[in-house]
């Protein structure tokens, strides 16, 4: 039903599912609950939302705080993007590292993101539909993220488009983790 892929940081995972293309057009299963309670993964999501972004917008690096923290699984179903994951969490071996992943509408692959990981993506085509599944309800006095460019990710655009609220984030070495790798 899903290949599960193991990523270079601990608990993140590229998730391919499998694609049924027909004359019709195309379907596919991006979550099923039994399969996640046997990889044990998290399956209880409490909200879902997408963004729509044009070419070069780059939207990130964001996070909820403890204890609204959340894990996250994303996916694009219009367009491409460059998606970035960072491992904010003490004491674990890929701390403040990043992973990047392509993520389309065509591959329909899709992104499972642990708690204390920091997420944004670049637009890479006109139009990018992404949606998001997560497993806390979102907490304005716990939005957080460090900023897009202080991380060392190679983002493919040199005209950036970013909102003021992502372009103010402190710089990942200023920010005091209060996550915990266990």
């Amino acid at each position: 039903m899903f290949q599960i892929n193991p990523t270079a940081i601990p608990g993140c995972y590229e998730i391919q599912p499998r694609i049924f293309d027909d004359a019709r057009g195309r379907f596919v299963k991006v979550f099923q609950r039994n399969a996640f309670i046997e990889l044990g993964l998290e399956y209880n999501f409490a909200e879902e939302y997408y963004s729509i972004s044009h070419k070069n917008v780059i939207r990130g690096m964001h996070f909820q705080l403890p204890p609204m923290d959340h894990v996250k699984i994303v996916y694009c179903v219009e367009g491409e993007v460059l998606d970035a994951v960072v491992d904010l969490r003490v004491g674990s071996s890929t701390y403040g590292q990043f992973e990047l992943f392509e993520l389309s509408s065509t591959k329909a692959n899709s992104i499972y993101i642990p708690k204390g990981m920091a997420h944004g993506f670049c637009a890479l085509s006109e139009r990018a539909i992404m949606v998001y599944k997560v497993s806390t309800v979102y907490s304005p006095a716990h939005d957080a993220g460090v900023l897009w460019d202080s991380v060392g990710i190679p983002w493919p655009t040199t005209g950036a488009v970013l909102s003021a609220r992502d372009k103010a984030f402190s710089r990942l070495e200023e920010f005091m983790s209060p996550f915990r790798y266990e």
